[in-house]
């Protein structure tokens, strides 16, 4: 078998056949994270329901398959259910070498997120099961998703013209998703990052309506921010049909930027990748496709 390392654009992966498992391996982050695998060469293994072998965090049955001949896995934790932690100890005693987990900003911080936020709490345990642990590890803690405009969160309130959400006049340094698995890549296929927490953000600090601005210089597409009230936003959720604790628990998670908790810019992909993070004006032009169809 052919061991010498692959040290091409900095990695230092070891040639040989083992997959990396990457969980949520079709989304957002983790659909990237494959995609840059790939790119590199790298055999990966697309953990997901429809995944082959299939992965499903709520079938445990399905954990022993998908990690079979891996040594390095990326995990994107299932919000709302503490399984991050007994699957870093079924890593363990699979022999699993080292784990790179996907996390969330405000984590250790007072009044981030409700008291009662399920995907807080998934974080928080994650984490210390991830630290506690013997694999090797690296956490990431994006701030916002910039993609939660383009094909998540906001992008029906971007094609409406209007995004109405409880965030005040405050601003976030919105992250491109392509930098949070560029960092997360780097970790799982490199040395030198055990330990990290890298906390990944972008440049600059954004007010909604400046989001709103860009996106409009870069689609040609109307779109002005509004406003509402957290009750208020609440309401026109549970109308739409939202679970009322769904509602309640997406408007504190707003709330953070209305708080000004999300203001700061984090330094991890410098940490990690050695240059600066993208910035919101690149992203819009990027994604501007998709507020045009």
């Amino acid at each position: 078998m052919n061991m010498a390392p692959l040290t091409e654009g900095g990695l230092t992966w070891p040639m040989t056949h083992h997959p990396i498992l990457v969980t949520g391996g079709t989304g957002r982050s983790g659909g990237r994270v494959v995609a840059q695998l790939k790119e590199k060469g790298i055999p990966v293994r697309v953990g997901s329901r429809t995944g082959e072998p299939p992965f499903d965090w709520t079938e445990r049955s399905t954990w022993d398959a998908a990690l079979d001949g891996v040594q390095t896995v990326y995990v994107v934790a299932f919000d709302g259910e503490l399984l991050t932690r007994p699957f870093v100890s079924r890593c363990e005693e699979r022999g699993i070498k080292r784990i790179v987990l996907l996390s969330g900003r405000g984590v250790d911080v007072p009044g981030y997120a409700g008291d009662n936020s399920a995907a807080g709490d998934t974080h928080i345990d994650g984490e210390d099961a991830v630290r506690s642990s013997k694999l090797e590890w690296t956490i990431v803690r994006p701030a916002w998703f910039a993609q939660n405009f383009s094909e998540g969160f906001f992008i029906d309130d971007v094609l409406s013209g209007e995004l109405r959400l409880p965030a005040g006049d405050g601003a976030a340094t919105f992250t491109d998703a392509e930098d949070i698995a560029a960092v997360a890549v780097a970790a799982l296929t490199e040395d030198g990052h055990n330990g990290q927490t890298y906390e990944v953000s972008g440049p600059r600090a954004l007010t909604l309506t400046e989001v709103a601005e860009e996106i409009s210089r870069a689609s040609g597409r109307s779109l002005r921010y509004v406003a509402i009230p957290e009750d208020q936003f609440i309401e026109e959720l549970v109308t739409q049909g939202w679970p009322r604790a769904d509602a309640e628990d997406y408007a504190t998670t707003i709330g953070s930027i209305r708080r000004g908790l999300d203001t700061h810019v984090s330094d991890g992909v410098q940490r990690a990748l050695g240059r600066p993070a993208r910035d919101f004006t690149e992203f819009a032009k990027n994604a501007a496709k998709a507020w045009q169809d």
